[in-house]
């Protein structure tokens, strides 16, 4: 085992040869200096496992050298001598940055206590640089399982786009115009999904979306869809910045294109423009309500569900993962679907 390096700063000499012996039968590997600026400037040039320095000398004392010494790069533990048992010059000490200090006297106790608090400082030193590389080992790990998800997140998001253009395939291929919008109801709902992880593999975060920036991207996809000159659609958005989990994102993604769907398609006749809202605010501290709603021409009580009725039940079963209900706003001229949920 490598002996430690200590430098003894003490402006008596007599005390500072007798300090070297004694440290030297302790297994230690010792230098002195005879003031605080001599010791300053060892220690500024020769890498030391530890430092004593004694409180009283003359010129520069010991509080003043403890500063200097803790100002250099890579200090090592301190540990602080006085001849005084005055308490406040050791708490002085310890304020100022010294891990021990050790109470001057004559005999063998004061080098027992010395080696004590030296042997109690590289311990503290060891453990805190044993912690600091298990934190640093672990921030790599993270690092490495963060770039991992995010291209996880990158190879499903390619993936479902993949899906979605075969789909897009599929629907152009066919005459059916019943089976078509089937299919490009599909499309839509897997592009749901695939934005999901796209706001995953380039945003900072690997668990959770920022739905702002989510349902911004969604919508917009949904205005390019919806929206034609001879039926324009104007989807507008205002949504907090409230972050959630992926499979609750997915399912409130999901729902959003749904309704927004269903408002496009239903709510105006093919020749006339319309205006579809979709609003997410927050409701307390860990829930939100989503609101989606037009001023078309509302839903008659009992009504069959216009199309598959496909759309209804996939809403319900995302409402349901996210332990929430759909209601309707009855005093809306339109239709105004609300949903409440925990984020």
């Amino acid at each position: 085992m490598v002996a430690a390096r200590v430098l003894y700063i003490d402006d008596d000499a007599g005390l500072c040869r007798l300090a070297m012996r004694a440290l030297q039968r302790l297994g230690y590997e010792v230098e002195t200096a005879l003031s605080g600026a001599e010791g300053v400037a060892k220690a500024r040039a020769t890498a030391f496992d530890l430092i004593a320095v004694d409180h009283f000398m003359p010129g520069q004392d010991g509080l003043a050298t403890l500063g200097e010494l803790r100002a250099l790069p890579g200090a090592p533990p301190i540990v602080y001598v006085t001849g005084s048992e005055e308490s406040r010059i050791a708490v002085a000490a310890l304020k100022a940055g010294a891990v021990d200090y050790v109470v001057k006297s004559i005999g063998e106790d004061f080098f027992s206590l010395l080696d004590n608090a030296f042997g109690q400082a590289l311990t503290t030193r060891r453990l805190a640089e044993e912690k600091a590389a298990v934190d640093e080992d672990l921030r790599q790990s993270n690092a490495r399982l963060e770039t991992l998800l995010k291209e996880v997140n990158h190879r499903v998001a390619n993936s479902l786009q993949l899906v979605s253009a075969f789909v897009h395939m599929q629907s152009a291929a066919l005459p059916d115009p019943v089976a078509k919008a089937a299919l490009q109801d599909t499309q839509r709902r897997i592009q749901a999904v695939a934005q999901v992880h796209r706001r995953l593999y380039t945003g900072d975060g690997v668990d959770a979306v920022a739905m702002d920036d989510y349902l911004s991207a969604l919508v917009e996809e949904l205005q390019e869809t919806w929206s034609t000159p001879s039926a324009p659609r104007r989807l507008t958005l205002a949504s907090e910045p409230i972050e959630m989990k992926t499979d609750r994102a997915v399912s409130l993604g999901v729902i959003v294109n749904e309704l927004v769907s269903n408002a496009c398609k239903y709510a105006y006749s093919q020749t006339a423009a319309g205006e579809v809202r979709i609003a997410l605010v927050r409701d307390g501290e860990d829930r939100f309500v989503l609101r989606v709603e037009d001023d078309g021409c509302g839903i008659e009580p009992g009504a069959v569900p216009k199309g598959t009725g496909l759309g209804t039940k996939v809403i319900r079963a995302m409402a349901q993962s996210l332990q929430a209900e759909l209601s309707y706003d009855p005093t809306h001229r339109g239709v105004c679907a609300v949903l409440s949920a925990a984020c």
